[in-house]
């Protein structure tokens, strides 16, 4: 028989202990997360040994995050990433500065040495982006106000990896003084990275959009995936050449496409491999582990392990309490950011190689940060189920959970602008409502005013079965983020057929992709207030009250009919524009021949 590849192998081996571990740790309500990093541990050399070229895996499933980075970034337009500019290095400089200098200072007092206390506490400031973000991610945090401060501190942390990694040799016992040609060399490494970063902002400007309009003109989805795939690789690659942080490089890839009308293709394609490789990572984390140096010094991996976790959750609270995050929100916020990261991997390991420390002392910090990893996790299910609900009733109304099956006929999951209208004409008809909100902010507001809202997540199928959706005539669909709305209607079509939806849409992609989905009712938030807004406008210029509703009728008409007729093509954008395009002339040319008639008749007259 022909001998099996190692490659082959080593996926069936990485594969399996996914989808055994994985399902497991969601079943007991661990998280994703959790299953990962036991798989690895499972069968990494401390396991059961089916694996051992742990270095080579990380490596590889690094690339993980990288992907994880441009797919944030494809969220974030470059003016809001400028808005950000205050919390990212602001409050990013604070939790990296504090965390260093208290663990320094604690460091020093215990006796380490000056160059281990000081590297050793730049490794663990930083925070592990991969856990933190798909965490977030996991609970819909990274639009709320406390997954964006997450965020900036994230990214603040990758930029701030850079200049760490530069100060190792200074510390090294084998650096020497700079003489001239270092010093040019280190000017040359200056300039590059100078061009590098402006190589990719130009490219980003000028090139990535014709290029990937040129390569969807021929219609081949595999070579627009290779494509997404590639400005990853590529950019990743030229990142790495310079010496500075691949994700970063992905991120900053991520933002100048932001804009691009190729953004949700791009997210598409390169979703399901972010998501693989993201789990190859912390199952290469698992496996990293060397339990052997964290058994010969249990006590002090604990008092460090210890130590540095709760000089981080002291900095990282006290910097959530000076931005001003609400306070249910704090405990998570900190938690997320107070445990090591992977990049302390790549610090330690520098630290090792220049000398500053031995490289037992790497091993031992390294495999601190490690656990702590794999805690990190399990604490944040400890808090979601005894910390959270006390931080949730303090300081604010009791929050009114749905304790009892509900019997309205009416749903309305939502209660922002909006939800918040329709369940007042609602009200003043008196019909009976059933309202949801995940917002703990908006509950109490909503509370002061004297209305019942539910607090929780509408896409919690047991949520909506004890909303009484089994039940209910009606779903209405209120809430602001598209993807959360796209994911109730597959719950409400999947396990609650009666029900009839009447749905919000955010813009004209969130209302084809609705109407995909069978959704017939559904209204474009903003499209009937603009009519509105259209016709005053109209009004002012001299039309007649009649005038002005008969012109704004006419375009509320054909826009609806409009997009009826193209939403079968919506998918092929050529054709969608071209569509929108021909149907906006036939508009504008059937309305001047109107005003010419009527110019005609007046004149008449």
């Amino acid at each position: 028989m022909e001998h099996t590849p190692a490659w082959l192998v080593n996926s069936f081996i990485y594969l399996s202990a996914a989808v055994l571990a994985v399902p497991l740790s969601q079943a007991l309500g661990l998280g994703s997360i959790i299953g990962y990093l036991a798989a690895g541990i499972a069968i990494g050399p401390w396991g059961l040994g089916l694996v051992t070229n742990v270095d080579d895996i990380l490596h590889f499933a690094e690339f993980g995050v990288v992907l994880m980075l441009f797919l944030v970034g494809l969220e974030l337009e470059p003016k809001r990433l400028w808005s950000m500019r205050r919390p990212i290095f602001g409050w990013g400089s604070a939790q990296v500065l504090g965390c260093t200098l208290l663990m320094t200072a604690v460091a020093l007092a215990c006796g380490v040495n000056w160059r281990i206390a000081v590297v050793g506490s730049l490794g663990l400031a930083l925070s592990s982006t991969a856990i933190a973000l798909q965490v977030m991610n996991e609970r819909n945090l990274m639009k709320s106000g406390s997954g964006q401060a997450a965020f900036s501190i994230l990214l603040f942390q990758d930029v701030a990896a850079i200049p760490i990694l530069a100060l190792l040799p200074l510390l090294g016992v084998v650096a020497a003084a700079s003489e001239p040609t270092e010093l040019a060399d280190k000017a040359l490494k200056g300039l590059q990275v100078v061009a590098v970063i402006g190589g990719i902002v130009l490219g980003g400007r000028l090139l990535m959009r014709p290029l990937f309009r040129w390569i969807a003109r021929s219609r081949t989805p595999e070579i627009f995936t290779a494509a997404s795939l590639l400005l990853v690789v590529g950019i990743a690659g030229l990142m790495q050449l310079v010496g500075l942080s691949m994700a970063l490089g992905a991120f900053l890839a991520g933002v100048l496409l932001a804009e691009s009308e190729y953004r949700r293709e791009l997210e598409t394609n390169i979703e399901p491999f972010k998501g693989l490789l993201l789990g190859l990572f912390f199952i290469a984390v698992g496996m990293g582990i060397d339990f052997g140096v964290l058994l010969q010094s249990p006590g002090l991996v604990a008092a460090v392990l210890l130590g540095f976790l709760l000089v981080k959750a002291v900095v990282i609270y006290t910097v959530a309490r000076a931005m001003g995050l609400p306070f249910q929100d704090r405990p998570v916020f900190t938690l997320l950011l107070a445990q090591g990261g992977e990049f302390a991997f790549v610090v330690f390991q520098a630290a090792a190689g220049a000398q500053v420390f031995s490289p037992s002392t790497a091993s031992l910090l390294i495999g601190t940060v490690a656990v702590s990893m794999v805690l990190s996790p399990l604490i944040l299910v400890a808090v979601d189920k005894w910390l959270l609900p006390r931080y949730a009733r303090r300081g604010q109304v009791e929050l009114e959970e749905i304790s009892e099956q509900q019997d309205a006929s009416i749903i309305i999951a939502g209660f922002g602008r909006y939800g918040q209208i329709i369940s007042r004409v609602l009200l003043a008809e008196g019909i009976a409502t059933t309202v949801l909100d995940h917002d703990a902010e908006m509950i109490e507001v909503a509370h002061s005013f004297g209305y019942r809202v539910f607090y929780g997540d509408a896409t919690r199928l047991d949520l909506l079965r004890t909303a009484g959706a089994a039940q209910a005539n009606i779903l209405v669909l209120a809430v602001d983020d598209v993807e959360q709305s796209l994911k109730i209607v597959d719950l409400a079509r999947a396990h609650f057929p009666q029900l009839q939806i009447v749905a919000r849409a955010r813009d004209v992609t969130h209302w084809n992709k609705l109407r995909d989905r069978g959704v017939l009712l559904v209204e474009r938030e903003l499209f009937e207030s603009s009519l509105l807004s259209a016709r005053s406008v109209l009004e002012l210029l001299g039309r007649s009250g009649e005038e002005a509703a008969a012109s704004t009728l006419r375009f509320r008409t054909h826009n609806l009919a409009l997009f009826e007729k193209m939403h079968p093509h919506y998918r092929n954008q050529s054709k969608f524009i071209a569509g929108i395009k021909a149907g906006r002339a036939q508009l504008e040319e059937q309305m001047a021949q109107e005003r010419a008639e009527r110019r005609a008749g007046s004149g008449g007259n």
